[in-house]
């Protein structure tokens, strides 16, 4: 297998947090980045077409620290906000997890806490409290829209078009925006793999699932610079992790099979 010594490398890292799963002793499952627990599983779930059992086992932990309110205590005694709870799911959604009733709660609860200009709003103030901040944050707004994305909500709840709508207008301010500042410039620009945190491939990517964006002239336009990172029609990762920088799926300045896999996915959803 092409990618067998890259999953070999993330398994091998399964007890480095001083748990197994990548985890901490006290379940602690977004520490010690890029190989947490949420985020190997991420990474594997590009490697590996079908679940393994050491995925589905740390798919179980994350569920285990599932509340009955539909959000996830990724760290203990400590306050929960949605960004945490959107990439959980998105990952557990990709792992099968989509239409489990402990997920059909956590999108409720989604929906529930959607902020008043569509997005996902972290109640936390790290840069101060500017103007800014009253807006949601891009980033978990991508987030949870990677997550509905399995669900049968997609193109179906205007909510979720709600979303939509703020990451397209967020491509006509690129300001930074919500409390943690999330903006569009060049770093933004730079074409990350895997898809960690908001970039240019993982916005045009999950957007393009979403029949609100894919005829508006904002998502094309993000298209357009998304293609000019191509060579002879493969994605080109210009900014991987450090950490991950004698990986084979995702040098830095290659072309990547995988990326590409996920750049021929965008182009098929805009086909239909």
């Amino acid at each position: 297998m092409v990618n067998q010594s890259d999953i070999e490398s993330i398994i091998a890292k399964r007890y480095d947090n001083g748990a197994d799963l990548w985890a901490t002793p006290d379940n602690r499952i977004y520490k010690g980045t890029p190989f947490s627990t949420l985020e190997s599983l991420l990474i594997l779930t590009e490697l590996e077409p079908t679940p393994t059992p050491i995925m589905l086992d740390s798919a179980e932990l994350m569920l285990s620290l599932w509340r009955n309110d539909g959000r996830f205590q990724i760290m203990p005694k400590s306050a929960i906000y949605p960004c945490q709870t959107a990439n959980v799911a998105r990952v557990l959604c990709r792992l099968g997890y989509a239409s489990d009733h402990r997920l059909a709660k956590t999108f409720d609860h989604l929906l529930a806490t959607q902020h008043d200009d569509g997005g996902w709003r972290c109640n936390t103030y790290k840069f101060g409290r500017g103007d800014e901040t009253a807006f949601s944050n891009p980033g978990t707004t991508l987030a949870a829209l990677d997550a509905f994305r399995f669900t049968n909500r997609l193109n179906q709840d205007q909510r979720l078009d709600h979303a939509v709508e703020s990451l397209l207008s967020h491509w006509e301010t690129r300001k930074p925006l919500g409390p943690c500042h999330y903006g569009i410039g060049k770093l933004f620009m730079m074409v990350e793999y895997p898809f960690f945190r908001y970039n240019l491939f993982f916005y045009v990517y999950v957007l393009s699932f979403y029949d609100q964006a894919k005829s508006d002239s904002r998502f094309l336009d993000a298209l357009n610079v998304l293609n000019s990172k191509t060579i002879d029609g493969k994605m080109v990762v210009e900014n991987p992790n450090r950490k991950l920088a004698n990986f084979r799926f995702c040098r830095k300045g290659e072309p990547s099979d995988l990326a590409t896999k996920r750049y021929r996915e965008i182009l098929n959803n805009i086909k239909h």
